[in-house]
Formats: C-alpha cells, sequence, structure tokens
C-alpha cells in the first residue's frame, strides 16, 4: 500500500487527500495556518458526491516531521512555490514520484531541478472545491483529475505503470481519474479554461455563471479561449474548436462558481499570476506567438494585485509552510 504525503491541505489537498485516508491509504497531511484546528477534530468534507468527516488525520506543521512517502502531492498554490526546496527533500525516498496538482506551466520543470533523479507526474484538476473554514472543505462540483509524466522539455512519454498504481488509489476512493501521454496539451487545455474564467473573475469581480450570462464577457471568454489554442499551437499542441466548445457548454452547466484565484484576491493573498498567465506568455512569445488579449489580462493583474496587498495587510509570512 502506497503511503501519501499532501503538501497543502486546501480546496484540493484537503479533498483528495481525505478521499484516499477514506478509501484505507496512509496519508499524511502538511498545513499551517489550520494545524493545530485539523490535529485536535481532524477534516470535514462537504460534498455533491456525499459528506464526510475524518475525526483524526495525520497532521503536521513541519515537512521535516513528516515521514518520506511513496507520492508526494504538491497541492500548494503556486505563489508558495519558493518552499518547495525546503519542503520536498523531506519527504522523498529513492522511488518516490512527485504529483503537482497546481494550476498554470513551468511547475514541473522547476521540480526536476530540485529532485532530477525523481519521477514527477502533473495532475489537472477539474473541479470546484474551496476550503471554507478551518478544517472545512466545500465540494461542490466535478472533480476529474488527468496525469500526465513529465519529461525533460514537456516531450510527450508514455504512460507508466506508477501512473496506474496512481490512477487505481484514486479511482477506489471515488475520484475519476484519466492518464495521458501528453502532459503539455492537457496543461495548455486546462489553460483554456483557467486563463479566461480566473483572470476575468477578479478584473471584472464577477462569478462564472455572470461571466457567462452577459453577451458581452461570454464572447471576451472566448476570445481569450482562441487564443490560448493559439500559444498551444506555437508548442506543436493543437487544442480543437470542439474542446473549447465543450469548455463553454461545460461552464454554462456549471453550479455559480467564485474561482480560486477571485478567492485569493477577496482575501488578500498573492494572485497565481506568473503560473497562470506569465509562463505561457513567456511560452507563446518564444515561438514568435503574441497574445494581447492574455497580455492585458496579465498587466491588470499584476496592477489590481500590488494594489490588493498592501490594502489588505498581507504578510509576506502570511500561509507559509
Amino acid at each position: 500500500m502506497k503511503t501519501y504525503a499532501i503538501v497543502g491541505t486546501g480546496a484540493l489537498g484537503g479533498f483528495y487527500g481525505a478521499k484516499l485516508q477514506r478509501a484505507g491509504l496512509d496519508v499524511h497531511f502538511l498545513l499551517n495556518s489550520d494545524y493545530q484546528h485539523v490535529k485536535q477534530s481532524g477534516l470535514v468534507i462537504e460534498s455533491i458526491d456525499g459528506d464526510f468527516t475524518l475525526p483524526s488525520v495525520n497532521a503536521y506543521d513541519r515537512a521535516c516531521r513528516m515521514p518520506a512517502c511513496d507520492v508526494i502531492v504538491i497541492c500548494l498554490k503556486t505563489t508558495h512555490n519558493r518552499l518547495l526546496p525546503d519542503i520536498l527533500p523531506n519527504l522523498v525516498k529513492s522511488d518516490s514520484v512527485i504529483l503537482v496538482l497546481q494550476n498554470g506551466l513551468g511547475t514541473e520543470a522547476a521540480i526536476a531541478k530540485i529532485l532530477p533523479d525523481r519521477a514527477i507526474v502533473g495532475g489537472l484538476c477539474f473541479i470546484c472545491s474551496n476550503k471554507v473554514a478551518p478544517g472545512r472543505i466545500h465540494h461542490l462540483d466535478y472533480g476529474e483529475i488527468k496525469l500526465g509524466a513529465y519529461a525533460d522539455g514537456y516531450q510527450a512519454t508514455p504512460i507508466t505503470q506508477m501512473m496506474a498504481e496512481i490512477a487505481t488509489d484514486f479511482r477506489n476512493a471515488g475520484v475519476a481519474i484519466s492518464l495521458c501521454a501528453d502532459l503539455l496539451l492537457v496543461r495548455w487545455q486546462k489553460l483554456v479554461w483557467n486563463i479566461p474564467y480566473n483572470g476575468l473573475s477578479v478584473v471584472l469581480n464577477a462569478t462564472t455563471d455572470r461571466l457567462m450570462a452577459d453577451p458581452h464577457t461570454s464572447v471576451l471568454v472566448a476570445q481569450l479561449m482562441h487564443e490560448v489554442k493559439l500559444a498551444a499551437s506555437a508548442c506543436d499542441r493543437d487544442i480543437s474548436e470542439e474542446f473549447i466548445e465543450q469548455m463553454l457548454a461545460y461552464t454554462l452547466k456549471m453550479k455559480p462558481y467564485r474561482t480560486s484565484m477571485k478567492i485569493d484576491y477577496d482575501s488578500g493573498r498573492p494572485l497565481e499570476i506568473a503560473a497562470m498567465f506569465g509562463t505561457p506568455l513567456q511560452f507563446a512569445h518564444d515561438r514568435g506567438v503574441e497574445l494581447p488579449l492574455v497580455g492585458m489580462l496579465y498587466q491588470q493583474l499584476q496592477f489590481l494585485n500590488a494594489a490588493a496587498l498592501p490594502a489588505k495587510n498581507y504578510l509576506p509570512g502570511d500561509e507559509i509552510y
């Protein structure tokens, strides 16, 4: 039986880690602000798939106190990735796998520099989930994960036995999961959704349903999606028109949702601008492609992020593991 380390017990890590533990797996949770609460009271999951409580979990406030595990699941916000060089060496064994459940581009390549001899798998989470209180996760909709192995330069690579084994653990925990041979493609596919909805939700102070209901913003969402398609094409990855239509339809059916970036902004936390906007823009620019709408959204988010943090008294040490 594999052991799992959850690095970042928030909306994703808390939900998926709790599901894995409920299925009987040995799971260890790294927390920060709600460490004492979770250590004493466990985790509460409110989910469309059924509510459940874990009264007792393996909770830690420092990575150095955790055991080395078979699978290290990174669920930190990318704004905290500067901590990974200190966190990860405490958790890995010689054959550990790093599973990156983060938005944006570039994290796997950065982790490969920290741990060049470990297998790295990227995971794209298609889920509506929020941490609503200490140790309490509200899962609103969806939940599927797509997994792809990382290879240098994001080359397409075959599905590995370890990926299949991890997928089996998640499926046994009730999580829908699919495996792919092209991690870069699925990362661009996720950005088709993340770039317009996360960015516009902050700039326009709107939930997903409002963005889709207004004829002006719904057109802007589609235009942004097509710019992401152009960027993916510059990386020799094809995103079909059918996929874009699917993402638009998917969001129309979604329950009204405040995106993760909007929640971070409203809470005065740093926004995941670099991974979700800056790196994709750089990928495209390096291949001779400019994305004017995405670039404008990136600049607007930078302005709002810089203006909001001092006003909300955010301290650089907040929410640090």
